[in-house]
C-alpha cells in the first residue's frame, strides 16, 4: 500500500464500498497478507517456499466465488476486505464443483497437509447452524501495515447495518482469539469451540442476532 492510502484509512475517511469483479486480484492481494500469519492458516498451507503464492492463488479462487454468490466489501483504496455469504448458498458442493477446485486445494495444501484442509473443513460444517437464515461473514481481513486503524471495525459496522436491514442473523468463526472481543463489541457472541484435530487450532464459533 501507499504512503497516501495508508492514511486515508487512518483518517477513516473511505467508506467501505461493494467490490466489483475488476477488483478480485486487490481483494485477493489483500486477504491473503491479512492471513499470512492467521493460527488456522499456518496450520494447513503448505510449508514451503511456494506457501505465499500458494495462499494467494486460494484467495483468488475463494474471492471469486465470493463475487459470484455474496457481497465482498472493501475500502475503496483498497488494503482490507470482508466477504458475506448468504446462508442458502452453503448447501453441499456438487462433484463438479468439487473436483474444479482440486488444483487449488492441492497447491494450497500439498499432499502432506491435504488431510488438514479436509478436517477443518469437515468440522466447519458440522457445527455450522443452518437451521435458520442468516449471511455467513466468511473472511474479514486488514493488510498488516493498516492493522490497528479501526479499518477492521469499519468494514464490520457496513456489512452488518446491511445484515440489520435484511432483519437476518449473522454467523462467524474466527480463528484468532484476538479477534474474538473485536466481534463480541459488533453484537457476536460464542456459542462453540471447535477444534478440526487435537493438533490444530481451535476456533470460536460466533451469533449475532439481528438489530
Amino acid at each position: 500500500m501507499t504512503e497516501d492510502e495508508i492514511i486515508a484509512l487512518r483518517r477513516g475517511s473511505e467508506t467501505p464500498v461493494r467490490a466489483a469483479p475488476a477488483d478480485l486480484q486487490g481483494v485477493a492481494q489483500d486477504l491473503s497478507a491479512a492471513f499470512a500469519a492467521d493460527p488456522m492458516f499456518d496450520w494447513f498451507m503448505r510449508d514451503d517456499a511456494r506457501r505465499d503464492a500458494a495462499r494467494l492463488g486460494l484467495f483468488k479462487r475463494l474471492v471469486g466465488m465470493a463475487l459470484s454468490d455474496g457481497e465482498v466489501l472493501r475500502p475503496a483504496g483498497g488494503g482490507a476486505a470482508s466477504i458475506w455469504l448468504p446462508s442458502e448458498s452453503l448447501g453441499p458442493s456438487t462433484l463438479i464443483d468439487e473436483l474444479r477446485v482440486i488444483p487449488t486445494v492441492l497447491a494450497a495444501t500439498g499432499f502432506s497437509r491435504l488431510s488438514r484442509m479436509s478436517a477443518m473443513r469437515a468440522a466447519m460444517d458440522k457445527h455450522h447452524p443452518m437451521e435458520r437464515p442468516h449471511v455467513y461473514l466468511w473472511f474479514v481481513g486488514v493488510r498488516p501495515e493498516a492493522q490497528g486503524l479501526g479499518v477492521g471495525s469499519r468494514l464490520l459496522s457496513a456489512g452488518l447495518q446491511r445484515v440489520d436491514a435484511l432483519g437476518l442473523p449473522a454467523y462467524l468463526e474466527s480463528s484468532s482469539p484476538a479477534n474474538v472481543p473485536l466481534y463480541r463489541r459488533h453484537g457476536f457472541e460464542v456459542t462453540r469451540e471447535v477444534q478440526p484435530r487435537p493438533d490444530s487450532p481451535v476456533m470460536w464459533a460466533m451469533w449475532r442476532e439481528p438489530r
